[in-house]
């Protein structure tokens, strides 16, 4: 079965940076038709939001992180990473990694981009931390 694993959270001041990594043992044949892999958060008293998402060939951001987050791969390690700058108070809060088999796409006025919706996600981690203090 295919288990992400969280790891990289942690403490720091606005302003400063971090990078979760999200590492996944693929079962044999699970990348054949594409994967979608994506970030989601919830911070306190919130619910679970989509932070970022891509499949082999785009990237789709929730506005809130734009310009400051960035969403990566290394294939050869199987691992997804968040590399996140000019942290921020609101961007406290557990960090999950979500994968989903197959290209998971959402269509918007004719523009479509990978998924940032739960249900299209099949398997999640359990979550890394990141608290953002001012």
């Amino acid at each position: 079965q295919v288990q992400p694993v969280e790891s990289g959270g942690g403490s720091v001041q606005a302003g400063e940076s971090l990078r979760l990594s999200c590492a996944v043992a693929f079962t044999a044949g699970y990348r054949s038709g594409g994967v979608t892999m994506a970030w989601f958060r919830r911070g306190p008293g919130k619910e679970r939001e989509g932070v970022a998402s891509k499949t082999p060939s785009n990237t789709k951001y929730t506005d809130s992180v734009k310009g400051r987050f960035t969403i990566s791969e290394d294939n050869a390690k199987n691992t997804l990473y968040l590399q996140m700058n000019s942290l921020q108070p609101e961007d406290t809060g557990m960090y999950y990694c979500a994968v989903a088999n197959g290209l998971r796409t959402e269509c918007r006025g004719g523009n479509c981009f990978p998924s940032l919706r739960e249900a299209d996600f099949d398997v999640w981690g359990q979550g890394t931390q990141v608290t953002v203090s001012s």
